[in-house]
C-alpha cells in the first residue's frame, strides 16, 4: 500500500450486502467508492445510509494526513 492512497475493505459479515465486492481485500477506496455508485444507479434496493461506504461495513486505512486548510474543512454534508 502507498501511504498516501486512501484503502477500505468490506468486513466478512456484509459480503452479501455488496455483490461484487470481495470481502476482507483491501482496495483503493475510489475503486469502491465507484462501484458502489454504479451499481446504486443501476439496482433496484442498495443499502443506504449517510454515507456511500459506511464505517459499519467497511475498514480503512491510509491516506495523506491533511495539512493547512484541509485540517478543519468539511468533506461530509453530517460534518458540523
Amino acid at each position: 500500500m502507498q501511504g498516501n492512497i486512501r484503502e477500505a475493505r468490506l468486513k466478512p459479515e456484509y459480503a452479501g450486502t455488496y455483490p461484487g465486492i470481495e470481502a476482507g481485500v483491501w482496495l483503493p477506496a475510489t475503486v469502491i467508492g465507484q462501484q458502489l455508485l454504479l451499481w446504486q444507479l443501476t439496482a433496484p434496493a442498495t443499502p443506504m445510509g449517510e454515507r456511500l461506504m459506511s464505517e459499519d461495513h467497511f475498514e480503512f486505512r491510509g491516506g495523506r494526513k491533511r495539512v493547512g486548510a484541509w485540517v478543519s474543512a468539511r468533506t461530509r454534508i453530517n460534518d458540523g
